[in-house]
């Protein structure tokens, strides 16, 4: 039998309580016998709950499994880096991971968590209550934490990855916008205005922001790619935007227009038209998109950004026509579905099916057809629109009765026949079958009628 309890710490104020006391940080020891053993080790976790499931797995299987090699969260996020470097992410997806980094140790010094076997479902939850990110941010901010997490349960250093406990952030979509043909117009115009108000130092760029404008619309490029624009990538009216997984290069056609005016963008270097090349282009990216606001306040644009021009381009595309497969390859998506889920609503080809969907849902809706005829009765003609004659004061071809009864059960009853067949007694209580074979002699000799 396996006995838990701390071992507190020089520093624990509850250190002469002894074994009896467990409402401290200390770490958790374990005690006992197992598998005719003696056993006294530390069970390298500071949660009671955690420890009580270890011993419980040790005597389920009478044997001692291995425990999470003791690792402090510096050296462990010091090897994750090295090994995100190695796979040689984007500069900036390593930046996000070094932010959490940073995050991450300064929380465990609050806390005093030491080894990062420390960092349970508790504390993980308090750390995220930190976070001051939007939903969208804390979704990927935990997309990273789990990564890191799992990085570190392969190697050993945590039992169990407490980051997928974590629920993420409800996130709400925001719909594409895309500028109308009003907006674009103003901001071209105010490209005249931009290039007056700028300072003597930034003519030169006043001058290349109308070539940037007209490249992010027609091209449908990303703002760090449209600066990063290089004379290698346009050959005539083709600009090649990249090379597929296949090995095909993907190009787009740019119009005459847009080609005239990057020819008279006057070029930072004799290869690259909005940067030197040198430095990071984050910097100068950044540079750009402020820029860029300042052009949108002069057009009056709200909520104007550069990215509205990627959207345009494909809002463009779909509205025209072009399958969102084809749109999904010249936007650089991975996937179709990615497309999708930003710009499904502006397919013009799902619309117009949806609409035939809808109007041939309709054409079988007993109400609508009721309502349809109703109306058209009314409206064509203005006459009575049934035309009978009675012989019979009940009714029996016409009027507001009818010769059929209401209840079918008494319609197939013998009595209430009102025939007979020609020279037989009255009819017998029979079979549906004989109500058909009178029915036809009835046919015959339309005035032998029952005596009743």
């Amino acid at each position: 039998m396996l006995t838990a309890y701390r071992r507190h710490l020089k520093s624990c104020r509850r250190r002469d309580e002894g074994r009896s006391y467990r409402n401290c940080r200390c770490p958790i020891w374990v005690d006992g016998t197992l598998g005719g053993a003696e056993v006294r080790e530390s069970l390298k976790v500071r949660d009671w709950q955690r420890a009580q499931e270890i011993i419980r797995e040790w005597e389920i299987e009478n044997r001692r499994t291995s425990l999470p090699t003791e690792k402090s969260p510096q050296e462990a996020w010091k090897e994750f880096l090295a090994d995100i470097s190695a796979r040689k992410l984007n500069d900036s997806t390593i930046r996000k991971y070094k932010l959490l980094n940073r995050q991450m140790e300064e929380f465990a010094q609050r806390r005093g968590l030491r080894v990062l076997a420390d960092f349970d479902l508790s504390n993980m939850s308090q750390f995220r209550a930190e976070w001051k990110d939007g939903p969208r941010s804390g979704a990927k901010k935990l997309e990273r934490l789990r990564a890191f997490f799992r990085f570190a349960q392969k190697r050993k250093w945590v039992a169990e990855n407490p980051a997928l406990d974590l629920k993420a952030p409800k996130i709400t979509l925001c719909p594409t916008l895309p500028f109308s043909q009003e907006e674009m117009v103003r901001i071209l115009a105010a490209v005249d205005q931009y290039k007056e108000e700028m300072p003597s130092h930034g003519v030169e760029n006043g001058r290349r922001i109308r070539g940037l404008v007209l490249l992010l619309r027609y091209s449908g490029m990303r703002i760090g790619d449209a600066v990063n624009f290089s004379t290698e990538r346009l050959e005539g009216n083709r600009l090649f935007l990249y090379t597929q997984k296949t090995g095909v290069p993907v190009n787009t056609i740019l119009p005459e227009f847009v080609l005239s005016a990057l020819e008279a963008t006057p070029k930072v270097t004799d290869e690259f038209f909005f940067w030197s090349g040198r430095g990071k282009l984050e910097s100068i990216v950044r540079s750009w998109q402020t820029r860029l606001r300042k052009l949108f306040k002069l057009a009056n644009v709200p909520n104007g950004h550069a990215h509205r021009f990627r959207d345009t381009f494909a809002v463009e595309l779909l509205l025209a026509g072009v399958p969102i497969e084809r749109v999904s390859i010249l936007l650089g998506h991975q996937s179709v579905r990615i497309t999708e889920k930003h710009y499904a609503p502006w397919v013009r080809s799902r619309q117009e099916q949806l609409e035939a969907d809808l109007a041939a849902a309709w054409s079988r809706d007993p109400l609508v057809l009721l309502q349809s005829g109703v109306h058209q009765r009314y409206t064509e003609r203005s006459g009575a629109t049934t035309h009978s004659s009675s012989i019979r004061k009940t009714g029996a071809r016409g009027g507001s009765r009818t010769h059929m009864r209401k209840n079918p059960r008494r319609i197939l009853s013998p009595q209430r026949l009102p025939f007979r067949h020609p020279g037989t007694a009255y009819l017998k209580h029979s079979t549906i079958s004989s109500y058909c074979s009178f029915t036809w002699q009835r046919r015959l000799r339309p005035h032998a009628w029952c005596q009743f």
